[in-house]
């Protein structure tokens, strides 16, 4: 199975700069890219539609979701081991005749 390969931003607007705006065709430069004519293709109608805002997928918004979700994390298991400790002092605390 074939890994996917990603490609930057920046990289994703230089080769749509290179299809639209020289004499090439998209298939020349998707060749000589080492890329199918399909992607690059797609590449230039996100541009096309969504202009400078285009290929904004991988970006920062995930990785500060990912911060947050650690941070989160790292609070509940500070939590949950404050609790382990509390129910093991409270037990020792206990007679044993109480419930």
């Amino acid at each position: 199975m074939a890994t996917r390969r990603r490609f930057s931003k920046e990289f994703k607007h230089e080769a749509v700069q290179m299809a639209t705006g020289a004499s090439l065709s998209i298939k020349q430069v998707a060749t000589d890219l080492g890329l199918h004519t399909n992607v690059l293709s797609r590449w230039c109608r996100e541009q096309k539609q969504e202009g400078p805002k285009a290929f904004r997928g991988q970006g920062i918004p995930r990785d500060e979701e990912l911060a947050k979700l650690k941070r989160e994390l790292a609070q509940v298991k500070r939590e949950r081991d404050f609790l382990k400790d509390a129910a093991v002092f409270f037990a020792r605390d206990t007679p044993r005749g109480m419930p």
